[in-house]
C-alpha cells in the first residue's frame, strides 16, 4: 500500500506543476499588471494630492467642512436633485462635491451634461482651481477593471483572479521543499535563480497572497454568481435594502422649505457610532419640504469597509431611519472588503500592504521569466510559443511601469488647461506601454530587457526633476517647508528608477555572458526534479 501511494505521489505533484505553470502562464501578464496597479492603490489619496500641486490645504474638522460645503452649494445649485459631499480627512485634505441635476421632465429633452467634480477649501468653503486628472483613482480602476467596457473588464480580472487561487493552491502542492526553498536564493544560476527568487517571493507573504486573491473575489461575487440575489428577491434594491437598510429615494415635494443645518446631524451621528465620522453626506431635494440628509460612516476607523448610515430630515432634523446591526454575511462582505482594500490601515501597516504587494508583483513576475527560461535552454528546439512569451514579458514586466511613470510626467509636463485633460493622461500611459513594447518586439530580446528596463528607470529618475521645474513643490522646498508627502514621492520615485537601473543593468551584464558549453547543455535533467520545480 505505501508503494502504491509513493508510486502516485510524483503523478498528482507533476498534475499540480502543470496546472500551477500553465495557469500562472496565461494569466500571469494580466495579474502582474493587476498586482502592481493594486499596490500603487495603496496610496491612491495620496497619488492623486501629488498630481494636483495646486492644492495645498489644511485639514478641518469634519463639521465645518460640512457646513461649508452646503453654504457652496446653496449658491451654486439650490434647486438640484442631490448633493454629494466627499468630507475630508487626514489623507483627503479638500471636500470633494459633486452636482446632480434634476431630470428635464420632458422626455425627447436632451439631458443636462454632467457637472464635473469641485474640490472646496474645507475651513472656507471657497472652490480650490486645480488640474483635472484621474490622479491615483486611475490605477485603482484599471487594477479591477482592465480599462475594460462594464462588466468585461471585472470579468476578465475576476477570472484572472480564479487563476491566481488556483495557482497558489497547487503551487503549495507542488513544492514539498517550500519553507526550506525561502531561504534559499542563489545569483548567476540561470533557472535555478529565478525558481529560488519566486519561490522566495510567493512564500515571504503567501498568507497574504491567498488573502488579497480571495477577498478581491468575495467583493465582486454577487457580479459573479448573482443567482442566490435573484432567486430570492425581485430586484436589486430590495436586497440592498434588506441587507443594508438602504432607503428608497423619496420625491421632492415641491414646498420650498430651510435646509436644517448640518452640524449638529454629524454629531448625532458620530455619538451613535461611538466615536465614528462620517466620511460622505447626501442630500437629497435640498430646500425642499422633503428633504432628507444622508450620513454615511468612515470605513478608515473601522475594519468592515461598509459602514453605517443614518437618514435625517433636512427640514428639522429628526432621524428617520438607520441601517440595520449587519447580519453576519454582510459583516464578513464588508471585513473581506476592508481587507482588501486596507482603507482602515494606519501608516505602517499601509506601508506594509505595499510592499507585500510588491512581494505578489515581484512572484507573478519571476514565475513568468521562469517559465521562459526552463524552457530556453541551449539545447532546446525554438518554437513560436516561447518567443511570444518572452515578448509579452517584457511587454508586461518592463514596458507597463514605464507606461505608469509616462503617466505622472505627463501630469507635469501637459498644459494646466487642456481639455479632457485627465483623459489624455491616461491615453499617454496605454500609447507609452503599448507603444513601446510594441517597439521592444523589433529588437533582440536580450537587448530589448536591457533598453526597456533603462527607459523605465530614466522616466521614473526624471520625475523629481520635473516636478521641481515645473511647480514649486520640488523636493529641496518640500523638504524646508516639512511637505513630507512630496517629499516621500519624489524619494520613492528615486528608489523605484535606482531598482529599475539596477534591472537594467543586470538585464545587459546577463546579454553579455557567453552560453553555457554544448556539454553542459546536453546533460541529461532529472524529469521528476523538473516537474517539482517547475513554476
Amino acid at each position: 500500500m505505501s508503494k502504491a501511494a509513493s508510486n502516485d505521489a510524483p503523478g498528482v505533484r507533476q498534475s499540480m506543476a502543470w496546472i500551477h505553470g500553465w495557469l500562472g502562464l496565461l494569466a500571469g501578464w494580466i495579474l502582474f499588471a493587476m498586482f502592481l496597479t493594486g499596490t500603487a492603490s495603496y496610496f491612491r489619496p495620496e497619488i492623486t494630492r501629488w498630481m494636483q500641486p495646486e492644492i495645498d490645504l489644511h485639514p478641518a474638522a469634519t463639521a465645518t467642512a460640512a457646513g461649508t460645503a452646503v453654504a457652496h452649494l446653496q449658491k451654486v445649485a439650490p434647486t438640484a436633485e442631490q448633493w454629494f459631499i466627499y468630507l475630508p480627512d487626514a489623507r483627503t485634505t479638500a471636500t470633494r462635491i459633486f452636482i446632480r441635476e434634476r431630470p428635464n421632465p420632458d422626455p425627447k429633452a436632451k439631458p443636462a451634461p454632467r457637472r464635473p467634480e469641485l474640490r472646496l477649501a474645507p475651513a472656507t468653503g471657497e472652490e480650490v482651481t486645480a488640474r483635472d486628472t484621474r490622479g491615483g483613482e486611475h490605477f485603482y480602476r484599471f487594477h479591477f477593471q482592465l480599462q475594460i467596457p462594464h462588466p468585461w473588464g471585472r470579468w476578465l480580472a475576476g477570472l484572472c483572479a480564479m487563476a491566481m487561487l488556483t495557482a497558489i493552491i497547487s503551487g503549495v502542492i507542488t513544492h514539498k521543499r517550500i519553507f526550506v526553498d525561502f531561504f534559499t536564493l542563489r545569483w548567476s544560476k540561470g533557472q535555478r535563480s529565478w525558481l529560488d527568487a519566486h519561490n522566495a517571493s510567493a512564500v515571504i507573504a503567501l498568507p497574504f497572497h491567498a488573502m488579497i486573491t480571495y477577498t478581491g473575489l468575495i467583493t465582486l461575487v454577487a457580479m459573479y454568481m448573482p443567482w442566490p440575489i435573484q432567486a430570492n428577491y425581485k430586484d436589486p434594491a430590495t436586497f440592498e435594502t434588506a441587507v443594508f437598510g438602504a432607503e428608497p429615494d423619496a420625491e421632492a415635494a415641491g414646498r420650498l422649505a430651510a435646509l436644517t443645518p448640518v452640524a449638529p446631524l454629524i454629531a448625532r451621528a458620530s455619538k451613535e457610532w461611538g466615536g465614528g465620522t462620517p466620511a460622505t453626506m447626501v442630500v437629497r431635494n435640498p430646500n425642499d419640504a422633503a428633504a432628507t440628509v444622508t450620513l454615511f460612516q468612515n470605513s478608515r476607523d473601522r475594519l468592515n469597509a461598509r459602514g453605517g448610515s443614518i437618514v435625517f430630515s433636512g427640514v428639522d432634523g429628526r432621524q428617520l431611519s438607520a441601517s440595520p446591526p449587519p447580519g453576519s454575511a454582510a459583516e464578513t462582505s464588508g471585513v473581506m472588503l476592508g481587507l482588501h482594500t486596507g482603507s482602515f490601515a494606519g501608516p505602517v501597516l499601509r506601508w506594509t500592504y505595499f510592499l507585500l504587494g510588491l512581494a505578489g508583483t515581484a512572484m507573478v513576475g519571476t514565475g513568468l521569466m521562469l517559465w521562459t527560461v526552463k524552457r530556453n535552454r541551449p539545447n532546446a528546439v525554438p518554437f513560436f510559443g516561447i518567443e511570444l512569451a518572452e515578448r509579452l514579458n517584457v511587454g508586461a514586466i518592463a514596458c507597463l511601469p514605464a507606461g505608469m511613470a509616462a503617466f505622472l510626467l505627463a501630469n507635469r509636463l501637459l498644459p494646466a488647461a487642456l481639455p479632457s485633460r485627465g483623459d489624455t493622461e491616461v491615453s499617454v500611459m496605454f500609447w507609452t506601454w503599448f507603444g513601446l513594447a510594441a517597439l521592444a518586439c523589433l529588437r533582440p530580446i536580450r537587448r530589448a530587457w536591457t533598453e526597456t528596463l533603462a527607459i523605465a528607470a530614466v522616466a521614473f529618475l526624471a520625475l523629481p526633476l520635473v516636478n521641481a521645474l515645473t511647480t514649486d513643490r520640488g523636493l529641496f522646498r518640500s523638504f524646508v517647508h516639512g511637505d513630507w508627502l512630496f517629499v516621500a514621492f519624489d524619494l520613492a520615485m528615486l528608489a523605484t528608477g535606482a531598482l529599475l537601473g539596477f534591472a537594467a543593468w543586470r538585464a545587459a551584464q546577463i546579454s553579455s555572458r557567453p552560453a553555457r558549453s554544448r556539454r553542459a547543455a546536453a546533460r541529461p535533467a532529472n524529469p521528476l526534479r523538473e516537474a517539482v520545480d517547475a513554476p
